[in-house]
């Protein structure tokens, strides 16, 4: 049973974070900080070995410093660069290559989808707060649910998550 709460934790958070980033255009410190400390719970219970481990926290590690240097440029947020790091954290490097390309094809439509949204007139179409905001020309792009998708495609394949359905 405590493995299945722990097999949902990272499902459970990406789809918060990019729930958030509609919402909001922020995703809190807080999820990343739940996905990091929930991690070494997901390792034990999935009886990972500890270079296991630490080839994940290199993957977190990589990154992160991408993330932070795709951010210094402007091209990504920094609650993306976060998630997207801790997220990497939980797919491990065996996948995280797939993982982060998966993101970025996601990340492709969400924009052409965007930048699509925000060429239609609305003029009399109320729109909640959020949503005009949304549509608002250069304003950025939700991108914690390309993480998400991401995130949610790949997942099944990691080590951890079948290590933890077992």
């Amino acid at each position: 049973m405590l493995n299945y709460l722990i097999l949902m934790l990272f499902p459970a958070a990406l789809a918060y974070a990019a729930v958030m980033d509609i919402f909001t255009m922020t995703i809190s410190n807080r999820i990343s900080l739940a996905l990091i400390a929930g991690f070494p719970l997901a390792a034990i219970a999935a009886g990972l070995p500890m270079a296991t481990v630490l080839m994940h926290v290199a993957a977190f590690a990589i990154v992160l410093a991408l993330g932070f240097t795709l951010f210094s440029f402007k091209l990504l947020g920094g609650g993306d660069a976060k998630i997207l790091a801790t997220a990497s954290l939980w797919v491990g490097l065996e996948m995280v290559l797939p993982f982060v390309a998966i993101v970025t094809v996601w990340g492709g439509f969400l924009a052409l989808a965007f930048l699509s949204f925000r060429k239609i007139p609305l003029g009399a179409f109320p729109l909640p707060e959020w949503a005009a905001r949304l549509h608002k020309q250069g304003n950025g792009i939700p991108y914690g649910l390309a993480i998400c998708a991401g995130g949610m495609f790949i997942y099944p394949k990691t080590a951890l998550f079948k290590a933890l359905m077992t």
